[in-house]
């Protein structure tokens, strides 16, 4: 059997919108977008690469709420999961990887061309935020509790 290693994406969420990176590198994805993320360290959690990576591309501290179902394979040998996180501090800045962010709202996700990795778990993502946004099930920060 061989070992999976997981990347872990994070759909940033923060006054009901989304948070979307523009990637710089590797050419091949460059100019299409993403939710943030990256490899899962031995000895680290999920969560915790989660929160470690946000903080190295983004500069903020961002808590993780929920899983979205689902696991994608970028190549052999990789997994990715994705989880919601609420920004808890710091203002998102493209300083690993990326060159852009955008804050997208329920309805404007197709304004940008996403990854097609990560277009099941955005839609997933922009769905709850529909359903918070009419419903009012959201968090402090914005973020969707979990349907």
């Amino acid at each position: 059997m061989t070992d999976v290693r997981v990347v872990v994406g994070g759909a940033v969420l923060d006054g009901g919108k989304l948070l979307a990176a523009r990637r710089s590198a590797p050419a091949a994805l460059a100019g299409r977008w993403e939710l943030p993320g990256g490899k899962v360290e031995p000895g680290e959690t999920p969560e915790e690469a989660l929160v470690r990576e946000l903080r190295e591309e983004l500069g903020i501290e961002a808590e993780p709420l929920d899983r979205i179902p689902g696991e994608w394979v970028p190549r052999p040998g990789l997994v990715l999961r994705v989880w919601t996180a609420r920004l808890v501090s710091g203002e998102p800045r493209p300083l690993q990887d990326h060159d852009e962010l955008r804050w997208l709202a329920p309805g404007q996700e197709g304004e940008v061309d996403w990854l097609d990795l990560d277009r099941p778990a955005v839609a997933e993502v922009m769905r709850r935020l529909g359903a918070a946004e009419v419903s009012g099930a959201l968090y402090p920060s914005g973020a969707p509790y979990a349907p």
